[in-house]
This record gives structure tokens, sequence and C-alpha cells, in this order.
């Protein structure tokens, strides 16, 4: 359903609500869901204040303003343009102008106006679909669709509406028929007395998918969300033309920020996702309440839910979020879920609430072994804090403790990991780096009144003074690229990967819309994520739209497209400041990198890599698709010769070897799913061309450096604890 997935890609609001089917149980935070519209112009007053005056860049409310607003908000809750029709949007356009006078004045008649008539649409597509996806498609009709949606027009009327709505369906079912088609042949070259489906029964199979997918879509849509679901679509399509980064978080998805932040929640420490009318438990989290007691697990249906010693409360029809509320509590309280096992036997389960760590949010290291030598990975997905509490675990305290094992194992280099990592905490990124460098700044802050500020590393002391290696990608962000830069430019170490990284040189901080309120009688408002600085490299540079290029560029599948911050429209511009003091540690890679460059120009796999790169840039404009079943098929061939050709990317495997340290090898004795996901990350590596490179280079440096430290190895003074 490829419409429905722009959909949410366009709408971070409605993504949080969907990643929701399949989220951890979070702790309470009471909120007020009532539809209180005096409550959302109290909100948009408090944003506005908070935004003219905390912004680091704040941007005039104009008529200019109100026209992004308009065209951002109306794109986001119709991207693909089949549920408003062009009398909807003539009545909208008067308002086009005015959006930015109706903040001032705190008046809702937009929002109001379009958010009936959008679930209205809503309500009438239904129909449109149903009755589309009763009757089998003609495949045999030469026609297109362009999915360029942006650039067309709105339907004229609902004939109009019905016609574009069975392209898009078509497109859907299309698809499947074709990869069904193609597992019938597979199954009778298997079994000669396989007995194939028919193009009619198969047809028939993919538009009953299709109609189920949309119907538990629209069930989502007209269940799970609320006014104030799609108040905060509006409210996000404001605040963000101030840049891309600055975000109005409800009270949920604040907690759900939190959570993410600091990689632990109270709860009962399992996935859930919305079955009809029941919660199914999709996942239980590794060492969690849930998972310790045996009792729970994937597949059973939760039917009831009860606190303690109360009586049971039915939550079939609830909303999944309301349902999460309730068996989500604090560490040390008991819920009762009255749950159908797998078997279908129905059983009361108690479990204790207690505090659960998100495995997958915390930093990981291996042993890397190759030819006699050994070298350290550590894999950090975020520069994650706990903010209520900063004794808890952080990213800081957790790569010196694994620096340590690491050195425990005599390693000879660290390659850290960085792809992916989309940032976090400053001041964990600045106090990571001084685990690497003797002492000195690190970044350099600018407030909007150009106000700077240089944070330092004021130990003298370091972790790890040998090899060092920063991976990164184009999807490598934030506190990412600072930790990256300042190893550049002390030159302590090499960085490798992408072109460039993402291109985020912002600071956001979130504010606590409440402490506005004196007497707050509207419930929980949330807060806003604001840009309030910009951070440059103690070069001088910002990082912002440009990131940070690499030492040694590492082709990658997205080689030649444009992304990261430079593809955002309201990114905020780059510049530069005054040059920190600030002397490099050591120097000489010239050499290093120059037979970097000659493996990797001799290098099949990064060959085929980059030869995967120019295919996809060459593809990513193509936006006509044919409905004709032959035509599509041969388009669908076409493709697949070079697909096929890509496909043995997946293939590579490297000669390196890989082990967990002591530490861990002792927990999977009671701890098998620790084990396998271990033996995951290990068998990725083993296909990872990035880390046998990375190796490589790890190798050339411990030659080159003879056994003299790139920097004075000394040990923090802070405690080091699991």
């Amino acid at each position: 359903m490829t419409q429905i997935v722009d959909f949410m890609k366009r709408n971070y609001k409605i993504v949080l609500l969907v990643t929701a089917l399949s989220a951890v149980l979070w702790s309470f935070v009471p909120s007020n869901k009532s539809e209180d519209p005096e409550k959302d112009k109290v909100l948009l007053e408090l944003l506005t204040m908070v935004l003219e005056r905390g912004h680091y860049s704040p941007i005039a409310m104009d008529d200019d303003f109100s026209k992004k607003v308009y065209t951002k908000y109306l794109t986001g809750i119709d991207p693909t343009k089949r549920f408003f029709l062009q009398s909807d949007m003539d009545e909208f356009s008067k308002y086009e102008t005015s959006i930015d006078d109706m903040i001032k004045n705190k008046d809702l008649t937009f929002f109001d106006l379009t958010n009936a008539r959008l679930l209205k649409r809503i309500s009438e597509s239904r129909s449109i679909y149903k009755d589309i996806l009763n009757e089998p498609f003609d495949f045999t009709v030469d026609e297109t669709i362009n999915v360029d949606y942006e650039n067309q027009p709105n339907a004229k009327n609902r004939q109009e509406l019905i016609a574009r709505w069975k392209k898009q369906l078509k497109l859907s079912v299309l698809p499947s028929i074709v990869d069904k088609q193609k597992l019938e042949v597979s199954k009778k070259e298997k079994d000669s007395s396989y007995v194939v489906n028919s193009y009619l029964e198969i047809e028939k199979t993919a538009r009953e998918n299709t109609l189920k997918s949309l119907n538990e879509y629209f069930d989502f849509i007209e269940k799970e969300l609320d006014r104030s679901d799609w108040f905060s679509i509006f409210i996000n399509s404001i605040v963000e033309r101030f840049d891309p980064h600055t975000f109005y978080f409800s009270p949920d998805d604040k907690d759900k920020f939190d959570i993410s932040m600091s990689g632990k929640f109270e709860g009962i420490g399992a996935r859930l996702q919305k079955k009809n009318d029941a919660v199914e438990i999709t996942e239980l989290i590794s060492g969690g309440p849930a998972w310790r007691g045996k009792k729970l697990e994937a597949g059973d249906l939760i039917l009831k839910v009860a606190q303690g010693k109360e009586e049971p409360l039915d939550i079939a029809g609830m909303r999944l979020d309301d349902v999460v509320k309730k068996i989500k509590g604090a560490k040390g309280t008991e819920v009762r879920l009255t749950v159908k096992k797998v078997d279908g036997t129905i059983e009361v389960i108690s479990i204790i609430r207690d505090e659960v760590e998100t495995e997958e949010t915390f930093a990981k290291s291996s042993i890397i072994e190759k030819e006699g030598a050994k070298y350290g990975i550590i894999f950090l997905p975020k520069f994650y804090i706990s903010f209520d509490n900063k004794n808890k675990r952080d990213a800081f305290k957790d790569v010196a403790i694994e620096i340590e094992r690491l050195k425990e194992q005599n390693v000879q280099g660290i390659i850290m990991d960085l792809r992916g990592n989309g940032g976090g905490s400053l001041q964990t990124v600045v106090d990571m780096t001084g685990l690497f460098i003797e002492q000195g700044p690190i970044v350099q802050i600018q407030s909007s009144n150009k106000k700077q500020e240089i944070l330092y590393d004021k130990d003298s002391k370091v972790q790890w003074g040998g090899p060092l290696i920063v991976m990164v990608d184009n999807f490598s962000a934030s506190a990412s690229e600072i930790f990256a830069a300042a190893i550049q430019d002390y030159k302590r170490g090499l960085v490798i990967g992408s072109k460039h990284t993402y291109g985020k040189g912002t600071v956001q901080n979130v504010i606590d819309l409440n402490q506005f309120i004196r007497e707050n009688t509207f419930g929980d408002l949330g807060a806003l994520k604001t840009t309030t600085q910009k951070f440059y490299r103690i070069n001088g540079g910002s990082t912002q739209l440009k990131g940070v290029l690499s030492d040694i560029v590492l082709p990658d599948r997205y080689a030649y497209l444009d992304m990261g911050e430079r593809d955002e429209k309201e990114a905020l511009p780059w510049d530069k400041i005054e040059q920190a003091n600030y002397k490099p540690v050591y120097g000489g890679f010239e050499t290093i990198i120059a037979n970097s460059k000659v493996r990797i120009d001799k290098n099949d796999q990064f060959k085929l890599i980059n030869e995967n790169a120019k295919w996809i840039f060459d593809r990513k404009d193509i936006e006509d698709y044919n409905l004709s079943i032959d035509k599509f098929k041969t388009e669908i061939a076409n493709s697949d010769t070079q697909l096929k050709k890509f496909k043995s990317i997946l293939d590579y495997k490297n000669e390196l070897k890989f082990g967990s340290l002591p530490f861990e090898t002792a927990l999977f004795a009671n701890d098998s799913l620790l084990k396998e996901k271990r033996q995951r990350w290990y068998d990725d590596m083993q296909k990872d061309v990035y880390v046998d490179e990375a190796v490589n280079i790890l190798n050339d440096l411990k030659a080159s450096s003879k056994n003299k430290p790139l920097a004075q190895t000394k040990i923090k003074k802070q405690k080091l604890v699991d």
C-alpha cells in the first residue's frame, strides 16, 4: 500500500501513532484527551510565544508564512489527493493568507473546517474503495498512472475521484498479482502435482488482501485518532515552518521521546499491536518482567486488564493507546492480564511491573579477529541519556565501559560505528569525545543573540589512545556529527563511510509548556522541541547542511542522491565562525587514505555497490507506471535483470571472525534471546564490506603508529560501573 505508506511518512504524528501499534508499554503520564477548543487556543498562544522568544532564528508570521503552512498542512493530510475535491480546496483557499492572523487571534475556524471535511471525505471513501475492490480489475487496458501527486490538481467531482482511486488501487493490486503468479510457477516447478491457482483466483485474492489492509487502516483512523491527534498535525505544520527540527510533542509523544532517549521505561516489557477488538502481544523484551515470568508469549491476545486486585476491565474496542495506559505503570505494582493463549485457552496472568531496558538503544561491542590481530567495534545507536536521573546509564558511561572491556582483550584498534545514529544528548557527546583525547575544545555553540560558547573536555586523561576509526553514513546526524568532526579536526582518527553525514548542525531544547500556566485546568499541554542554538566545529565551520565529509569515502547505494538536511525546505543555512584554539594530536594519514582508496577501487563488492547507486539515481524520477499487466511484467523483467545482479551484494561474506566479550558470554546461559540477537549482529557484520575495510584501515593505522599511541592513554577519573 504505497499510498498509505506515503501518507504515514509525511505525517510524523501519525507515524508515532502507527508505531504505537507495536510499541513498548510506557510509564504512565496522565493526559486530557477530551475535545476542548479552548485548550487548543491556549496551546496556539503558548507555542507562538515560545517560538517568537526562544527560537534560534524566528521568522515573521505573515502572508508568506501563512501560504506555506496552508500548503504543508493540506498536503500532509491528503498527500495523494484522494480525499479532498477541488470544491473543498476552493472553499479552503480563502484562508490561505489568513492563517497567520488566525494564529494570533486564536481562531480555529480553518482547522475546524478542514478537519471536519477530511473526516467526512474519509468516511465517504470507504464506500468508494469497497465498491472498486468488489469487482475484478481489467489489467488488459493500456493505461498509466502518474504518482507525482504534488503537481496534480484535486479531482473536480466524485466521478473523477473514483477514477483516481481506481488507478491507485490497481497499482496496489498489480504487483501482488505478478508476485503471486511467480510463486505459483515456482511451486509447480518444485512439485509437478501441484495445482496452480488460476489468474482469476489470484486476482481475487490480491483484491481481498488490499481490501483487508485498507479496512484496517481506515479502522485505525476512525477508532484510534481523535481531535487532539489531528490538531497536533496542524500545529506541527505551523512550528515546522521555523525549521525541520522544531516539533510539538503531545503528552504521550513527550513520554515516548523521553523513553527513546533514556532507553528505559517502567512496565511489563512487551510490544503490542491491535488485532480486531483485542490487543496482540507481538514481542517480549528480553530481561523484562513479562519475559522473566515465562507465562506471556508472542501471539497471546489480551482480553481484559486489571490493576492489582481490582475488577478486570474488558478492553474490546478500546483504543490501543488507552489499553497501553492501563497496562503500563509504576515499578513494583501489579497488573493482571486476561489473555487468550495461542492454543485457544483463557488464562489470567499476574505481572509485577518493573524497569525495562530497551536493549537495542544501548551501546554494544564485539571482538573482531583477523590474521591473528584483535580489534574492537562499538556500535552506538544514539547518544542516549536519562533526563530525569543523570545517575542512570548514558552513552558516555557505557562506551567507557565497553572500551575497558575491549582493552582487557588486548585489542589493537577500535571502530566506533555511528551509522544510523541520529544524535541525542549534547553533553553526552562532549564527554564521550573526551574518552579519546587528552583535553580541549570539543564543539562551539552559538545562540540566537550570537553569544558563543565553547564546550570543553577538561579531563586530561584518555580512555583509549590507540588506532581509531569512526564509521558514519548519510543518517549519522547531530551529536554523531559533533563526535566525528572533533575526531577529524584533532586528527585523532579517521572518519570513513558515506560522502557526508546528515548535516544537522542545530541544537534543540525540549520546553515543557505547562510551566507557563499557573492554574492549569486543561490537563497536560505537552512540550515543544525547538531549535535554540547552532553548533560549530572547533575549526569554525558548521556541520549544518554540509555535514562531516568522510576522510575515506566508501561507496553506498545512496551515494548519488541528495539526502539529509540539504533536502529539507526549511533548513537553516550553513555559516562559519572563528576557529577555537586547539592543536591536532596526530597526522600522517595520507598514505593510509591512499592505500584504502586503492583497495576500494579494486574491490568488486564496492564496484557493484557503486553501480547499484547509479541505477537507483537514474530511477529516482520515474513517476509513470503502466497498469497493463503485460507491460508491467515487461518493466518488472527489465528491472529484475538488474536486481538479480545487485542481489549478489547480499552474498558478500568477509573473512573476519566476530565474538562476544566474556561478560556477555556469561549472560547467554540464561538469556537465549540475547545470544540470538548478538549472533544476528555478527552475521550482519560478516556480510558488511564496510566493516571489512574499516579493519583494513585499522591494520594500516596500527602499522603506521609503530606502537606510538595516537593519544596518551590514561583512565578517566570517574568510576565505571555496569
